[in-house]
This record gives C-alpha cells, structure tokens and sequence, in this order.
C-alpha cells in the first residue's frame, strides 16, 4: 500500500537540478564567472536557455548574490538559496547544494544534476539523460566515451542525495551504483567555464555555430 501511495504522488518527470552557488574563484576576470556576457545572454542564462528549452522542470541552486540575475530568468518558486559555496566551511559545499536542490523536488521521478558553469550542453542531451533513468538508478552524459555532465539520479537514491554535505558531490554515490553512459554528439558535456580562456572559447564556438545556421 505504502508504495502504491508513492507511486500515486511521484511526478513523472526528472528535475534538472542547476548548480549556481559556487564562489567562482578560478575565474580571474571582474565579477561572477556566472554572470559574464556568452552569446546574447551571460553564462548561467544559456545553462538555464538550454535547461528550459529541454522541456524539463528546473531548479536553480543559487546565493543571495546572483539571485538578481537568476531571479531575472526564472520564477522565485524554482530558486532554491543557500550560503555560498566555499565561505562556511566543507559543509556547505556541491553536496550542500545537490541536497538543496534535491530536497526541494522531493516528488520527482529523478534529478539531473547540472552546474550553471556548463553552458554549452545541448537540450537533447538533458533529455537523453532524463530517459535513460527509467532504466538505470544513475546515468550520465559522454562524448567520445569521456565522462561528463549532466548526471542524472533515479528516485531510489533520494534520501542518499538529500544527506551529502562537503565538496565531493554525489562520487560516492555514484560509486556505489551501477552507472550507465549516454553517448551524446554534444561535446558541451564536458566543457565547464573555469577562466576567461574557457569563456572566450566557448564565445568563439557559439559564433561559429551561429555562422553555420545561417
């Protein structure tokens, strides 16, 4: 009966679970790494253009300092705040923030895990992760067999999620787990923004890419 009952209330569909609360201190530039102008909009508001545009529901993980630029993209019922990353010792690290984002949805079928400094992972991707759940407790996106992001957890592993703390993430659920990979064509799975370098090579790639649609 008691699993009935979950099943009953379970939302069908994974949550992407943006990460957007880290400090950014390998980014050497002025202001956020975040908020930094990518194509027509900043880093975080393609992550979250791309995010939407999956079509699936998204959460953003954010501080009380860049709540005016996610507040900008997405309603106040999808932001989830939390202390800074880095400034509150190791419990409030990634884990802090998985568990944040994760808790807030605690009905969905599933969660991806996706940080906001990863902008150029396509929609399709997102959504090949989110089907592969249906089958596999933890999937993961790769291109050219290489490990990347997002990481999407199945409902089973909710009170695991909900319990990480520090800066090590979800690895030792992932771990633990068997884990299955989603070949993508889409080398935005391992792409991250870390220094001004990584922001103007992925400016240089979304122009060329622009160029070809033309």
């Amino acid at each position: 009966m008691h699993a009935a009952m979950l099943c009953i209330h379970m939302d069908a569909t994974p949550v992407i679970v943006v990460l957007a609360a880290g400090l950014g201190s390998r980014f050497s530039g002025a202001g956020h790494k975040l908020a930094q102008a990518l194509g027509q909009t900043t880093v975080l508001g393609l992550t979250l253009s791309n995010a939407i545009g999956s079509g699936l529901p998204v959460v953003v993980v954010t501080t009380q300092h860049l709540l005016p630029e996610v507040s900008r993209l997405l309603a106040g019922s999808e932001i989830v705040l939390v202390d800074d990353v880095g400034h509150s010792g190791a419990l409030f690290g990634m884990g802090h923030s998985i568990a944040a984002g994760v808790a807030a949805r605690p009905q969905a079928s599933g969660w991806l895990i996706l940080p906001a400094d990863m902008p150029m992972v396509k929609s399709a991707t997102l959504r090949a992760v989110a089907n592969g759940l249906a089958h596999h407790p933890v999937v993961f996106a790769q291109h050219q067999g290489r490990r990347g992001h997002p990481v999407g957890f199945s409902a089973e592993l909710y009170s695991e999620l909900v319990q990480l703390t520090g800066d090590e993430g979800a690895r030792r659920i992932t771990s633990r787990y068997p884990s299955y990979g989603v070949e993508a064509a889409d080398a935005g799975v391992l792409i991250d923004i870390d220094t001004p370098s990584d922001l103007n090579n992925a400016q240089r790639s979304l122009t060329t890419f622009e160029r070809a649609e033309r």
